[in-house]
């Protein structure tokens, strides 16, 4: 199972104050050391935290696969043909939002997101849709022929006692997509505490994971937490395979 670290909000907070510092190239730097299998991150439409220097940086220089999160836009779509980052996962985006609150709408921009799957994978990019574990929108997926999808996550992260329920909906949706050939990752809102039940599902088979690994880090070390969630992850897996 791969692990992707999202290095998003190391540059929300050297925008916050300008210049250089703290470097996302760097985090990304240390979080392959400790266990990362590859870098995420979101250039969105408004600049807010990565910039495109940041992932030109990340591409040439991070040592690890780049994941890039873009909105299904055609600046977007120029900007990852020049780029060439070894992945792209499609996300909705809203100016508004504070952070990506669902997945993609597949059946209502069907011909938009195809059109962009095919010019990216194209070019050599993988690329992954971030959608609810609804079947129809896995079914919109598959034929758009992208060669993943990520399972958002969030719902089941925010479920409280609903949280069992929010699970089924990740297995039944991780092992419908594997059914038709899809390639499964998951990520957003998971921490320590929520990811070994996500980890456990079988047909998932990377996770990427930013925002509460960022926060751990200014406590304890980058080191320290991308490892401490790589080993827990490993950990469930190996239990789930027992």
């Amino acid at each position: 199972m791969r692990l992707g670290i999202n290095i998003d909000h190391v540059a929300t907070l050297r925008n916050a104050r300008g210049g250089n510092n703290p470097d996302p190239l760097r985090a990304a730097i240390m979080a392959k050391g400790a266990g990362a299998d590859l870098i995420t991150a979101h250039l969105r439409e408004d600049r807010r935290h990565i910039r495109d220097a940041d992932m030109e940086k990340l591409r040439a220089e991070c040592g690890l696969p780049l994941n890039m999160e873009m909105a299904v836009t055609d600046e977007m779509t120029k900007i990852a043909l020049r780029i060439k980052p070894h992945a792209v996962c499609l996300v909705p985006e809203r100016r508004q939002e504070i952070t990506t609150e669902g997945g993609l709408d597949v059946i209502a921009h069907f011909e938009k997101i195809k059109t962009c799957v095919g010019e990216l994978q194209n070019a050599g990019i993988e690329v992954a849709l971030f959608i609810s574990p609804d079947e129809a929108q896995i079914d919109a997926s598959k034929k758009t022929a992208c060669k993943a999808i990520e399972l958002h996550t969030g719902s089941y992260a925010d479920a409280g006692a609903k949280q069992p329920q929010e699970l089924n909906r990740l297995r039944i949706g991780a092992d419908y997509a594997a059914l038709l050939g899809i390639e499964v990752h998951a990520g957003h809102g998971l921490t320590y505490d929520n990811v070994s039940p996500v980890a456990a599902i079988k047909p998932i088979v990377e996770l990427n994971i930013g925002h509460f690994l960022m926060g751990e880090a200014m406590f304890v070390g980058m080191h320290a937490s991308v490892h401490k969630m790589k080993t827990i992850m490993l950990d469930a897996r190996k239990k789930a395979a027992a």
